[in-house]
């Protein structure tokens, strides 16, 4: 979708008519201004920055010395001492289920990844779009944007995942034709029937990545008698992990971690047979947030979308046979968007490049401007 597309009045409000080039609002002046594109996610941050693509891409992880409040170290850094700190420092990540659970930390977190991908530029301060789920509350909404604002943004932003993750991955959603988008995060899963531009029906259920490690952790604790970490447990869904195991490839990994009855280290052999077991009821709740979605959409849509299928991003895309679930349980041909991980990074920076086609807002003050 280009940029020079008319934007539909149901997103946008008023046209305003066509943006004329020597006067854009929001223009780099002297090429010093920058706008930014943020997926501020619960399992990894990537950064957007206009003419440059995706810029960063780090885990949200943040490692936070508990003596004097300091942070010591953010990112991929800061996620290789999950589970592996002293008592004096503890690895956490401030965002949970797709909203922020620690606002200091997530201020700090995200100015630092915005200096470290060279958003930020000296006296002058970038434009910045952050996502966030459908679903999420007022009070939410406006952390996310005051977060950006002591980041460093000159104005913030706000984005619906399912409307950053349709940009991004390349549909034209300003069409009168029904485009259904599922965004499976690391917090949250949101699925989305997009048309003119706007979301027509929508639902977001704290049900996502996270959850899926969670089960694995569970279900190893219980048949195993076995004590892992939440990084194993990600290992673990990444190397084994099905949604559909008729008809795949049988594998099998080795685990480590602590004995609950003699309290020694042990491993043991688990397979993908016993992930779908520990994972199945919570890819239920995904299939059926997509059915409830599909149940409430009107059938001139449904009819546009049993044509051109669903379109997966996030990273639970990429869960082997995810796809192949979703299709069977709804009847519908599923696709899987090229790099869904950069998705909704890349639509929310494409999303700052039609800020001029807004009727006026005012990021700073009142509600926040939202997309």
């Amino acid at each position: 979708m280009s940029d020079q597309i008319r934007p539909p009045d149901l997103l946008f409000g008023r046209w305003t008519g066509p943006v004329a080039r020597g006067n854009e609002r929001g223009k780099p002046m002297f090429g010093l201004n920058v706008d930014i594109g943020v997926d501020l996610g619960t399992a990894n941050v990537l950064v957007y920055i206009k003419g440059r693509g995706i810029a960063l891409q780090e885990p949200s992880v943040v490692a936070i010395n508990k003596e004097n409040n300091k942070i010591i170290a953010v990112g991929s850094e800061a996620r290789r001492m999950l589970g592996r700190t002293p008592g004096n420092i503890v690895a956490t990540r401030p965002l949970r289920d797709g909203v922020i659970a620690d606002y200091e930390v997530t201020e700090k977190m995200l100015r630092y990844f915005i200096n470290k991908s060279g958003g930020r530029r000296l006296f002058f301060r970038p434009r910045i779009m952050v996502c966030i789920p459908s679903g999420v509350t007022g009070v939410e909404e406006r952390a996310v944007r005051q977060a950006a604002l002591q980041a460093g943004a000159k104005s913030a932003y706000v984005i619906e995942e399912p409307l950053a993750a349709a940009l991004g991955a390349g549909l034209d959603i300003s069409e009168p034709s029904g485009t259904m988008v599922v965004d499976i995060g690391g917090g949250t899963t949101d699925v989305a029937v997009l048309s003119l531009g706007g979301i027509v029906c929508s639902r977001s259920i704290r049900v996502a990545g996270d959850k899926i490690d969670e089960a694995i952790v569970r279900f190893v604790r219980r048949e195993f008698n076995l004590a892992i970490g939440e990084r194993t447990g990600e290992e673990i869904k990444i190397e084994v992990g099905t949604a559909y195991p008729n008809g795949t490839e049988e594998k099998e990994i080795e685990i480590k971690g602590r004995d609950l009855v003699s309290g020694l280290p042990r491993a043991v052999t688990i397979n993908r047979r016993q992930v779908h077991e520990a994972t199945k009821e919570t890819l239920e709740a995904v299939v059926s947030a997509v059915k409830e979605v599909l149940e409430r959409t009107p059938p001139e849509l449904s009819a546009d979308i049993v044509n051109k299928g669903i379109v997966m991003t996030g990273g639970g895309a990429l869960l082997h046979g995810m796809d192949r679930l979703l299709s069977e349980e709804t009847r519908v041909p599923v696709h899987v968007a090229d790099d869904p991980l950069s998705c909704v990074a890349r639509g929310t920076g494409r999303a700052l490049g039609m800020i001029s086609f807004l009727k006026e807002t005012k990021p700073r003050g009142g509600a926040p401007s939202r997309l």
